[in-house]
């Protein structure tokens, strides 16, 4: 799987975790940035990131900051779009089964590293459940389209 990651400077040390993590599992990841712990602003490094899975260059995203709502609100700005904030694993495997999220977000100053990469392992490998929430995803892609996205 092809995943694009991108992390503020708060999540800059996590992020790297996470990309030797995914690195070992096989993975191919495609790093928007950030590269140190020097400031910067998260949008800088999320929207690449989102804009790379909502059109396609990558399977699915991951997003980090020191709480990940911020990262989590810009990347859901970009249609087709489902990025979910998680903290624990039932977050985690809940937002892949019920929301068919193609993107994660978290709070490296919410979370140890190895919780962190338990979410990001879960996430990976929860499928989709289909049926009852095929058609809330449809309304959510629908909301996309009309508002122009």
């Amino acid at each position: 799987m092809k995943i694009a990651i991108g992390a503020d400077h708060a999540g800059f040390r996590l992020k790297t975790a996470i990309v030797d993590y995914l690195t070992r599992q096989g993975h191919q990841v495609e790093d928007f940035g950030t590269m140190s712990e020097e400031p910067v602003d998260y949008p800088d490094v999320v929207h690449p990131a989102a804009a790379a899975v909502a059109d396609g260059r990558c399977d699915r995203g991951i997003v980090l900051g020191g709480s990940g709502n911020g990262e989590a609100i810009t990347a859901n700005r970009h249609a087709g779009v489902r990025c979910v904030l998680c903290w624990n694993e039932e977050s985690a495997r809940l937002g892949r089964q019920h929301n068919d999220a193609n993107m994660l977000s978290l709070g490296s100053r919410m979370m140890s590293e190895a919780e962190a990469l338990r979410l990001v392992g879960i996430w990976l490998t929860t499928a989709f459940a289909g049926g009852r929430h095929v058609p809330r995803i449809r309304k959510i892609d629908d909301l996309d389209r009309s508002a122009g996205q």
